[in-house]
This record gives C-alpha cells, structure tokens and sequence, in this order.
C-alpha cells in the first residue's frame, strides 16, 4: 500500500508498506518516487516495531489516584470517555471558552491528523490559539522577512553543487536524502563544508568543518561577506537588480572583519578567509541551512544574514545555487489551509495566543488555562524548562486529554489518554519542507485494538460538545481533498495521480530567483525590511549574543546544546527497542580539556546543573565536543534518565528574537562528577 512518512524531517519519504493477511509486515521506501528513491532512513525502516510494540496503547485509560509517573489507569469504554470528557470540558468552556488550549506540534506532519478536524473543534469552540513556535518559527519568520517565504532551491539540484555549506546541520541522521545528493556531489568533485559546534557524523565526512561557538552563525556570515566586499567577489548586477538595501547591508559586513569574527566565534580568522575565498571563486555554490542553529536568542537574525550570502555572488543564477532551509512556501501555494481548518468556524472572536514555547509559565503562572488537549507532542519532555512544565502539567485542578500512541511523559499526567492510530492506519495528505512534492497516505491495515485517527476522535468529541456543523461529518479521504482544492472544490493537484502513485511534482522553477521573483512586496532579496521598521525593530540583520554566555570564571563556564540523537526524532522512537539498544543510554559529551580538569572519564555519571535544574546521565569525553561546550543527546523520556530527568530540565524559556522561538541551545551549565 502507497503511503507516506509523517514524521518531522524535511524527507517526507514515500512509503511502501508489505501487508499479509491484515498485518503489516515491512515498510519500505518507495522506488517509484525520485526523492526517496527506494531509501529509508534507520528509524522509520523499523516502524513496523512502533505498530506493533507491544506497550502500545489500545484502549482509553482514565486516571485513577495521582498524577505523573506510576500513575494507575482504568480501561474504559469509548462512550464512556468521551461522556465524561465532554461533561468536564462543558461548563469550562461555557464559563470562558479560553481556558481550553490545545498543545500539538509536528508528531505527526500530516495535514489532516495534524491540525485539520482538530483545528475545526478548538476554532468552533473559541478556545485559546497556541502559538506553534518549539521548532522552527525563527528561522521562518526570517525567510518571510527576507526572501517573502519559506522557499529556496530545490533540494535535488544540490547534486550538481561544486561547494555546499552545510550549516547547522547533522544530515545524516536527520536529512538522509540531501545527504545522498551532497554525497554525490562530493564524488563528482564538490567541496562540503559543515558549520556546527559538534563534530558531527556529517563532519566526518566533509572536506572541512568549522566548529563555532553556539549562537555566533551572524557573526561568521558578515565575516564571510566582508571578505566578498573586499575581494570584490560580488555579483553587482544581482545586487543591483534584484536586492534591496544593499548599501546598508554593506556598511554593517564591513564592520566585521574576519579577526572580529574569529574572536566571537571561537575560530582562526584564516579559516574564515578560506572559508570566503572558496564561497567566492566557485560555482555553484549552495547553502544547506537547518533549523538548530536558529534555536539561540539571537537565531532570527542570523538566518537572515547567512540567506543574503547567495544573493551577494549571484548564487541565485544557477538550479544548483543558493540555499535551503524550507520549501514549505511553494507546498503551501498547493494548500487550502482555511478550507480545511475552517478558521471561519472562529467568526469575530479573536482568543488570546498561548506560546508552546513557555508552556511552562502558561500553565504556573496565573492558572488561566483549565483544560488541555495534547496531541502530537510530548511536552513534558520536550518542552524547554521541563522541571516548571510538569509543575504545570501536575497540577489537579487542569483537566489534561492526551491522544497518543504510548504511555509517554506527558501521557502520565492526563486525566485521560485515547489511543490514536499511527500512519499504517490511516488517511493523511503530506507536503514537505525539503522537497517540493504533495504525498497521499492510504491505510495499509485496519487500526489495532480500539484505536482511532485524531480526525475522528475529535469528531466524536465535537459531537459529545454539541457541535453540529456539517464539517464535523466529513471523513478522511474529504479532508484529503479539501487540503488540496480551491474554495469552489477544484484540486489544485491531481488527485487521481495521487491515489494512483501516491505522490505529485509541483511546478517549482529549477532556479527559482535566477531573475528576482521572490515572494516579498518588492519581489526583491530583501536585505533591510520595511516590516520590521514599522515594528521598530533594526531593519537590518545583525549578530545578537546568546542570553547565557558562558563566564570561564562564573558559575556555568560551559555552553551546552541538545541535539536528536541520530536514532531518534525528537522524543519519538525512544521506546522503540532496536532504535534505543543503538543510542545505549542518555549521554553527555564533553572535551578532553573540560573532562580532564573535572575528573571526567568516559561512562562515569555526571551530574549537569544550572539555576533552573540538575540532570544526570553518563559522560562521553569525546572531540565531537568542542572545548566549551557540552553535548547533551536527546531527547530521551524522563522515565529513562538516572533521576527521572532529562536535558530539558536545564533548558530556558526565553524566546529567540523573531518567531518567539524556543532557545533550546542558548544554555550555560556546569558539569561535575556525580
């Protein structure tokens, strides 16, 4: 059966999926479809295992006795939960329909067991909006103020690159399909480039790797385009045609040589000159840009300064030039997305926005929210400052429904937990945010046990709230369609190619801004934006330190990030055997010249800890860490740390300069020996 892979990765892979007599047997890639191309990345090439895990959830459970981990839970029946549910949902939601939030992020990307007939119950009901900000919203607020919109090159074109830059970004283990490309690129001659603190597993593979301060990616971006003015490695006639602000954004690069670079970056001023020199005499030459990099206070702006480079040396003028970080712009001009959320179901209300990325302070500070409806996430473990989360989350008076697929974290701390399908037992629509195609996902099997798709869960619960709009009758296979029709029902992709092949090219230009034609007002490459003026913010880039720079002489000298592990996706998968036997156990990596002075050998539990919280796990002393900073894999469950912990704990909830970011990798901490 055709379908395909739901999860946060900017693959979105065409599925294969092996049915014998009603079970699914094997998930494969699709050979059929260009991008995956046959291929699977390690994690969902064993999703047979999550189907069928056997601490998969079945039935719904209501809590009985306190919340949190240990937590005992009564099977009960589906009406008998959705009538209780509804009973306690009712008199909130009729006293002040704004203190029921929904909490979801990307567990699933799917346009309909996403936020299709789960945004049409919370539009309905007038509940409070959640400001969906945990992953990416700096980096995409920033391509929206320079380039007009999440769009960039696309992601194939990349094996006929001669440099790549691959910035922020570990793509073998979360971007498996660039990787193929850039490797294939390398064979043919192609230099890469990764910029990142950790010495990654894509670094032991590029020609070089220049391992950077966290938060310092501005600064290195303006050094390099100084050495562009200097140089006189600019392609005037682009910046004349088809930019904006150029003379502003000229004055600020040349405030920043390479030795003021090297100095705030942590780097040797001749490795950022070669660094230009190269960027300068090749061509092409494309950026591959991600998303941890922008997870600082000051990640906006420097996705802004890193997006000029290409406009600087014409990049732009060649399919296998410029940069990447989203494609989700072009996917978006095949999207119905009012259609299919029915954002009119709200009418004149206008209910406050609640940032998921200071869950933690929402749910402690003034109690306003009384009930929650969590799914796709896990934000007891993901959600930053994770110690005030489950103060917030364990509280008796928030009325908690979790929909999942497992006993997770935050799982523990609902009042009720129902039991959603996965992506073999359901319909679904994809777009991606890497390549530039639609996917249709089919039901392979039927779901297990009593399990629904949140489509029709929240169906039911509309029903048990009263909610008689047509719209809460449509099925899956509807929504599908809707996603991708005009507002007259017309698809704006072919909809009987998609149920035929599983999957739809869309009509992306190879070079799409070799001549302008950006998605901003002017149709320009924006350097300075009027938006952010009248907003009074700078209208130019700029390079902003992080809120915790570490002090060599204070209380945490040490910076600390917290990347995925290359055998998980977020929280996702952590309880899956064979993925979890591969990571082994929660580590810390840290530096030779960090462990050594601490009396730190590698296996020996250590203790990390700053004013908001402690965490224990063992340590790695590798020189995958760079002197200064610490390496926390995640994300692992809390129920798997030493003390029911996990990175999290140490996080902030201070927000990043544009998006209202969390700033995940914006952390100082101190390490010891446990």
């Amino acid at each position: 059966m055709l379908g395909a892979c739901p999860h946060d990765c900017p693959d979105t892979c065409s599925l294969l999926t092996t049915v014998e007599e009603g079970v699914a047997t094997a998930v494969r890639g699709n050979p059929d479809h260009p991008l995956t191309d046959g291929v699977l990345c390690t994690k969902v090439s064993r999703y047979t295992e999550r189907v069928y895990h056997p601490e998969r959830l079945l039935e719904p459970k209501r809590r009985v006795g306190p919340k949190g981990p240990g937590a005992t839970w009564q099977t009960v029946s589906w009406e008998e939960a959705l009538r209780d549910i509804a009973a306690r949902l009712q008199p909130i939601v009729e006293r002040n329909p704004h203190a029921l939030l929904p909490y979801s992020y990307a567990g699933t990307m799917g346009q309909v067991q996403g936020e299709g007939m789960a945004a049409r119950f919370f539009h309905a009901l007038g509940a409070s909006r959640l400001d969906r900000t945990i992953c990416a919203s700096a980096g995409s607020e920033a391509l929206t103020h320079i380039y007009g919109g999440k769009a960039g090159m696309r992601m194939e074109q990349f094996a006929h690159s001669r440099l790549i830059l691959i910035w922020g970004s570990n793509s073998v283990g979360s971007n498996l399909h660039f990787w193929r490309y850039a490797q294939q690129a390398k064979r043919a001659g192609a230099k890469l480039v990764c910029i990142d603190p950790r010495r990654t597993e894509t670094a032991d593979h590029c020609h070089v790797h220049l391992a950077l301060r966290p938060g310092t990616d501005a600064a290195l971006a303006f050094a390099l385009m100084h050495e562009l003015i200097v140089h006189d490695a600019l392609d005037h006639d682009y910046l004349e045609r088809y930019t904006l602000g150029w003379p502003e954004l000229r004055a600020r690069a040349l405030q920043w040589t390479p030795e003021r670079a090297a100095q705030v970056c942590g780097l040797q001023a001749q490795a950022i000159r070669a660094l230009a020199q190269d960027y300068a005499q090749t061509r092409p030459a494309a950026i591959r840009l991600n998303y941890g990099m922008q997870r600082v206070r000051g990640g906006g702006n420097a996705v802004r300064a890193i997006a000029c480079l290409p406009a600087l040396v014409g990049a732009w003028r060649h399919p296998a030039g410029g940069l990447l970080l989203s494609n989700s712009a072009w996917a978006g001009q095949a999207l119905n997305t009012a259609r299919l959320q029915r954002v009119d179901l709200l009418g004149d209300r206008r209910p406050p926005i609640v940032n998921m990325s200071a869950i933690g302070d929402a749910l402690t500070q003034d109690r306003a929210i009384e009930a929650l409806i969590v799914y796709n996430s896990n934000p007891v473990a993901v959600a930053p400052h994770s110690a005030r989360v489950v103060e917030g989350f364990a509280r008796e008076d928030l009325f908690t429904v979790v929909l999942e697929q497992f006993q997770t974290d935050t799982a523990d701390y609902a009042d009720y937990v129902l039991p959603a399908t996965t992506q073999l037992e359901h319909w679904d629509l994809h777009t991606s945010y890497g390549h530039t195609d639609v996917l249709l996902n089919r039901p392979a099997i039927a779901p297990r046990g009593q399990c629904l798709p949140n489509s029709e869960i929240f169906r039911r619960l509309a029903r048990a709230m009263g909610l008689s709009d047509p719209c809460f009758s449509e099925d899956d296979e509807t929504l599908c369609r809707q996603a991708v029709s005009d507002d007259q029902g017309r698809c704006r992709v072919d909809f009987d190619v998609l149920l035929a092949q599983g999957f739809v090219h869309l009509p992306v230009a190879l070079a799409p801004f070799e001549k302008g034609g950006f998605l901003t007002p002017s149709g320009k490459c924006e350097f300075t934006s009027a938006r952010l003026a009248e907003q009074g913010q700078d209208p130019l880039p700029d390079y902003i330190p992080n809120y915790e720079v570490p002090d060599p002489a204070g209380p945490y000298p040490l910076a600390m990030i917290s990347p995925p592990a290359r055998n998980y996706l977020n929280s996702t998968f952590v309880n899956v055997k064979s993925l979890r036997d591969m990571e082994g156990e929660p580590l810390l990596e840290i530096h030779p010249d960090d462990a050594s002075p601490r009396g730190i050998q590698t296996g020996a539990v250590v203790t990390i800890f700053n004013a908001r919280g402690r965490y224990q796990c063992k340590a790695r002393v590798s020189t995958r860490a760079r002197p200064g900073v610490v390496v926390g894999l995640g994300i692992w469950w809390r129920k798997n740390g030493l003390g029911g912990t996990n990175v999290n704990e140490l996080t902030h909830q201070h927000l990043t300069d544009l998006g209202r970011a969390a700033a995940f990798y914006d952390c100082a901490v101190q390490v010891e020996a446990a």
